[in-house]
């Protein structure tokens, strides 16, 4: 990534490619990662092992949307990034074809010339009083 604004649509390809390599590429070695159930790991080797199961199952059929929502440039070489993230599932996942928005957060640090994570959290969007899943507009 050249920037941190690219962080969106680059995790967007790699999930829609389902390339883990890709994906394990955009963040950095000791990067840590929360996914929408709360499951921390650190370290891209266990960010792509997180991923790499649920891209031969469940989710081999799925892709993502991302859309930027805001870039924070924190300190020199450093940013913070959110954006929204449409999951669309496939006749693959045990439920059937469905959709999941999240609210992602990502902590960017600059490598050299290449932007990589070095923190992301996963947030579903739910109902705060049912829990409900919720699609946003």
């Amino acid at each position: 990534m050249n920037r941190p604004e690219d962080a969106p649509v680059a995790f967007q390809a790699a999930w829609n490619a389902h390339d883990m390599a890709a994906l394990g590429g955009l963040f950095a070695e000791d990067a840590t990662f929360v996914n929408r159930f709360g499951h921390f790991v650190r370290g891209s080797d266990a960010i792509v092992a997180l991923h790499a199961p649920i891209h031969e199952t469940i989710y081999r059929d799925s892709t993502l949307a991302n859309e930027l929502l805001d870039v924070a440039h924190i300190a020199d070489g450093a940013a913070v990034v959110h954006f929204w993230s449409r999951l669309t599932a496939g006749v693959a996942h045990p439920a059937g074809p469905q959709q999941v928005d999240t609210l992602i957060l990502a902590v960017l640090i600059k490598q050299g010339e290449t932007w990589r994570i070095r923190a992301l959290e996963n947030v579903t969007l739910t109902n705060p009083r049912t829990g409900e899943a919720i699609l946003r507009g």
